[in-house]
């Protein structure tokens, strides 16, 4: 367990989520919220699971707004998954979440494919090529990719959901075209929900769901606007998310 003088305590939804996570290097933010918050409701005791889940931020920011689901995480480093049960206790969901330690290139017997019904991550969003990794290991870890590349994700994402079952992943507006390009033939309906800054402004992230084997072409969702034009302040759209735990929809 990573000492707790090496921790911070940040809350999320308005403090409905406490999440304790490392002081230096990745910290999760806004994205995670969203994230979770565009992943559709599952009927009670159906099953959710998020890949890469890092200290639990959007697992539990699920668990939250959806109270009767069942969560499990996986989460390739040890003492960060060591963090997310933790959080996952703290908030009160120890009896419906779990953590598992693994990769998604060499998953743990624990994980079932085909077995959840919402299937969900957050992958490094920079390509290993692109630009020089942060030398705090955390942050390299979570922003620039590693053996498990976009490609890779998309079909983990795939191989654990139910047929029909939903994916969802938060990216770079860049790379939407290789998302794309990796769900056609496997998923349908899939939906892109750009992640505006400001009116105006192109945007810099993109949710992409989809469910899987089913068929049905894509559709380009209006988007969230994040804030005012020359305000900080989030849009009341977006404090609802990030703040009162409504869902991206």
């Amino acid at each position: 367990m990573t000492p707790p003088d090496e921790t911070v305590t940040d809350k999320f939804l308005d403090g409905r989520v406490m999440v304790t996570q490392p002081r230096h290097g990745y910290r999760a933010a806004m994205d995670p919220v969203l994230l979770a918050a565009a992943v559709p409701a599952v009927r009670p005791d159906e099953r959710v699971l998020e890949l890469g889940c890092g200290v639990g931020t959007a697992l539990l920011c699920y668990g939250r707004r959806v109270s009767d689901s069942h969560l499990t995480g996986l989460e390739i480093d040890p003492a960060t998954a060591d963090l997310a049960r933790a959080n996952a206790a703290a908030n009160g969901m120890a009896d419906r979440a779990s953590v598992l330690t693994g990769d998604i290139l060499a998953p743990p017997e624990g994980l079932t494919p085909g077995g959840y019904h919402q299937v969900f991550a957050n992958p490094p969003y920079m390509d290993a090529a692109s630009g020089d990794a942060s030398p705090v290991e955390g942050r390299a870890r979570s922003n620039v990719e590693g053996d498990a590349r976009l490609r890779d994700w998309i079909a983990a994402l795939l191989k654990f959901a139910r047929p029909k079952g939903g994916i969802a992943l938060i990216h770079r507006a860049d790379r939407v075209d290789e998302i794309l390009a990796r769900l056609h033939g496997k998923a349908g309906e899939i939906t892109v929900i750009p992640l505006w800054p400001r009116t105006a402004t192109p945007a810099k992230r993109v949710i992409v769901r989809a469910r899987k084997g089913v068929r049905g072409g894509a559709i380009l969702h209006p988007g969230l606007i994040l804030h005012g034009e020359g305000d900080t302040r989030y849009t009341d759209a977006a404090s609802a998310i990030l703040r009162d735990a409504a869902a991206l929809d």
